[in-house]
């Protein structure tokens, strides 16, 4: 049987914290930032954790679990 590929987009967007949990970057950081405010493009750079309900889809696509 073939190796399982990892999702070449995935791996580039994601990375595994040492607790397991799944640290992804902020969207809408990248253009049009005039009209938004301070402190929303600030609360934006911060990386976060994908959510609960996505983390079982991220896993099958960096060929996790």
């Amino acid at each position: 049987m073939p190796k399982m590929k990892t999702n070449s987009g995935a791996k580039k967007r994601f990375a595994l914290t040492g607790s397991g949990k799944i640290k992804m970057k902020h969207a809408f950081k990248s253009h049009i930032l005039t009209k938004k405010t301070k402190k929303r493009k600030r609360n934006l750079t911060h990386a976060t954790t994908v959510s609960k309900v996505d983390e079982k889809a991220v896993k099958q696509l960096l060929g996790l679990k």
